[in-house]
């Protein structure tokens, strides 16, 4: 790829910008959070391929600055800012292999990463060139490295904007936080109706009410390892009205893992990024691969140099005891 006239950047001091050489130090030296790249600033354009319609970027890089700098040959990107509705940084999107505004999951739109791995060295992922790890780091929950790039198409990028601006769709988290509490579940699109209607009647048990339904048609894929588009689904994102933070805490973990259980009822699943309500049975019958990933993990990192919240939070699920709950609706409705 060649390098584009000049760096840029969405903060203006630039000198502060972490570099791979940096990544490449912090890994080496300590174990790492990925967490800690939030407080670096990674968030450069690097490169951009016109003639192969590519563009390389920092994994810190927003989704609007992309939109932004792509502007006067995508203006879909930015008009509406179509990506800017994805949550976080390009590096989070893609770690999650979120859907795209379109539906695609995101990794039909990724042509490679460049990672620090958990041996310090820099290496860089595609569908050609290490494509056991490009497999395992899209989607992969930042477990095999940090990123320091992901370079995009930007056809695809282009493709999935317009899409969205015709289907006039919104992104399921939208909103999110003025609902209380919201989280989305997967189900087949044939069983949409039925799921919504069963999921209503669920939730007025519960004395959570549904306050807010939005419904994305997403496609599958089968590139990446730790997949949640393993068929086309309706992602379904419910919003719940709860009385208190206890409320929330408390009675909305008991109702969504009574809605998970709902959508795998319907032949559905839940998007394993998101949903950390998900019991150990719940999610051994979604992702019945996810030990094996775990496992890839131990190979390749055995120093556990590289960890997160959400990699503790599914080990100690997936290591704890075995425990069968029945819900009494009747009593906890009346709690």
């Amino acid at each position: 790829m060649t390098a584009s006239p000049a760096l840029v950047t969405s903060h203006p001091a630039a000198a502060s910008v972490c570099s791979a050489g940096e990544l490449r130090r912090m890994m080496r030296e300590s174990a790492c959070d990925a967490a800690r790249l939030e407080r670096l600033r990674l968030d450069r354009i690097l490169h951009r391929d016109s003639a192969r319609a590519l563009v390389e970027v920092q994994a810190g890089t927003s989704w609007r600055a992309l939109g932004e700098f792509l502007a006067d040959s995508v203006p879909a990107l930015a008009r509406g800012a179509a990506y800017g509705l994805l949550p976080g940084s390009v590096g989070e999107a893609v770690a999650a292999n979120l859907p795209a505004p379109d539906g695609r999951p995101l990794v039909a739109s990724v042509e490679a990463v460049t990672l620090v791995t958990p041996d310090g060295e820099l290496q860089r992922a595609s569908r050609l060139r290490n494509a056991d790890l490009f497999a395992l780091a899209v989607g992969g929950q930042d477990l095999f490295g940090l990123t320091y790039s992901v370079t995009l198409r930007v056809d695809a990028l282009a493709q999935a904007a317009r899409l969205a601006q015709s289907r006039a769709a919104q992104r399921p988290h939208e909103g999110a936080e003025s609902a209380g509490l919201a989280a989305t579940l997967l189900v087949p699109p044939e069983a949409l109706e039925n799921f919504l209607v069963a999921a209503r009647k669920l939730c007025e048990e519960w004395r959570a009410p549904i306050v807010r339904t939005e419904v994305l048609h997403t496609q599958s894929e089968h590139e990446t390892r730790l997949r949640w588009a393993k068929r086309d689904y309706a992602a379904v994102t419910l919003g719940l009205a709860l009385p208190s933070p206890l409320g929330a805490c408390v009675r909305g973990v008991q109702t969504w893992r009574a809605l998970i259980d709902c959508a795998i009822g319907a032949g559905g699943s839940f998007p394993i990024a998101r949903t950390r309500a998900a019991t150990r049975t719940q999610i051994e019958t979604c992702y019945p691969e996810l030990r094996a990933v775990f496992a890839e993990k131990a190979c390749r990192d055995p120093g556990e140099r590289l960890h997160n919240a959400w990699y503790k939070h599914h080990r100690r699920v997936l290591e704890a005891p075995a425990v069968s709950v029945r819900w009494n609706l009747a009593q906890a409705a009346s709690a």
